[in-house]
Parts: structure tokens; sequence; C-alpha cells
């Protein structure tokens, strides 16, 4: 009997293991997107960016994100003085930010990079500067997203970007305006 419990508790784990390694991809992945924490970080801020009423590639978008990823925006409400964030899915994001991406150009860079290691995730703290066309000198916007990252064993997926804008009364501390080595 102890045995049957050990086999059939082995047998739960390994079907878990398998069903979070499990994707819902609607379109093949580039293996140059998701072969490296460089390759997959240049591929997000790539494929958000792009001029007014340019059609991002929504597909490759999806292809980053694991099944279960999150991104989450946060800051504070202008009229109650509340600071506060919201969890959407990347398709969430897609449908809220199409719209804007009708009307306004939106090109979104790296600045700067703080990356951590351990074992199969990371986490990257990426400075971005947003501007409304690639010839603009002066961002519109600056910030830092904060990613989780996981590699499967075979190619790196977002789990999560959580972000925050910078804002007069919060400035970029100057040690995330350099990447760190």
């Amino acid at each position: 009997m102890r045995k049957n419990l050990l086999l059939s508790f082995f047998i739960v784990l390994v079907l878990s293991f398998n069903s979070m390694a499990q994707t819902t991809e609607t379109k093949e992945v580039n293996p140059a997107d998701v072969a490296s924490i460089d390759a997959i970080m240049k591929a997000v801020y790539d494929v958000i960016s792009g001029g007014a009423s340019e059609k991002r590639d929504w597909d490759r978008f999806r292809t980053l994100f694991h099944k279960d990823a999150r991104m989450i925006p946060s800051g504070k409400n202008p009229q109650t003085g509340v600071f506060g964030a919201r969890a959407l899915t990347p398709e969430d994001y897609i449908k809220r930010n199409e719209p804007f991406f009708a009307k306004e150009g939106f090109f979104e860079r790296e600045v700067a990079r703080h990356t951590e290691i351990y074992g199969n995730i990371a986490h990257v703290f990426s400075t971005y500067e947003a501007f409304k066309t690639p010839s603009d000198k002066k961002p519109f916007m600056r910030g830092i997203n904060s990613f989780q990252l996981l590699n499967d064993g075979r190619r790196w997926w977002v789990m999560t970007i959580f972000w925050q804008a910078e804002t007069p009364d919060n400035p970029i501390p100057k040690k995330y305006l350099k990447s760190k080595k």
C-alpha cells in the first residue's frame, strides 16, 4: 500500500510539471527571440514599439509569454492619491493598448539593465525610455520594467512584467540609469 501511495504521488508530481511546461502559443516562436535573456528582452521592446497606426505583431508578442503570464502596470490614482496596480494577461494588454497604438506612436527602448539569475529564473530590472517617434530627442516617459523570466530548459519565457513610470516626486534612482555588469 505504501509503495502504491508513493508511486501515485510520483505520477501526480510528474504530470504537474508536464502541465506547467505546456503553452498556448498561437504562432510558432522564433527561436532567436527566446534563446537568451538579451534576446527576449530585445524582442519584447521591439514588438511593442511602432509608429502611429502601425500594426504590432501581436502573434509574435504572444509567443514571448508563458500561458500564465501577467503584465502589471502600477501608478498613483490622480483623484485619490492612492498607489495601486492592476494585473493583466497579455491579451488584456493587447486589447487595452491597441486603440492607443492606432493613434499614437510608441517606441520604448531599454537604457539600463540589472539582472539577477538563480537556477532557471531571472529577475530583470529594465529602465526604459518611451518616445512618440524614433527621431525624438527627449522621451515623453521613463520608468522601470520589472521582468520575471523562466527558462524551461529549452527557452526563456516572460512570466511577469511589473512596471512603474517615473514621476516628479519619484525620479528613477541614478543606480538604475546605468547597467550593472
